[in-house]
């Protein structure tokens, strides 16, 4: 009975180096569908501010054009909303 610890052993730290190497081998995603609109959000959020950065950057247009164009971006942004995730689809 002594002799059967350490093959216990052995065998409980291999298992846990498996499950380990396993979960790191899967990419993380978001678990739910609030974190997944919450990103889209942040997406559009940061979209929304390249086209502004951008247009104040021609200087072309007046600083409420530019503010027209962030709002437009944001708005269309809203009106598409959540597009469905095809790779994980819903359980």
């Amino acid at each position: 009975m002594h002799r059967s610890f350490p093959r216990l052993g052995a065998l409980a730290l291999l298992a846990t180096i498996g499950f380990t190497t396993a979960m790191e081998t899967f990419p993380a995603q978001a678990q739910t569908t609030g974190m997944t609109r919450r990103q889209d959000r942040r997406d559009t959020r940061q979209t929304s501010r390249d086209v502004k950065h951008e247009c104040n950057a021609n200087t072309q247009g007046s600083r409420a054009d530019c503010r027209h164009a962030k709002q437009s971006t944001k708005q269309a942004g809203r009106e598409n909303g959540p597009q469905p995730d095809v790779a994980n689809p819903p359980h």
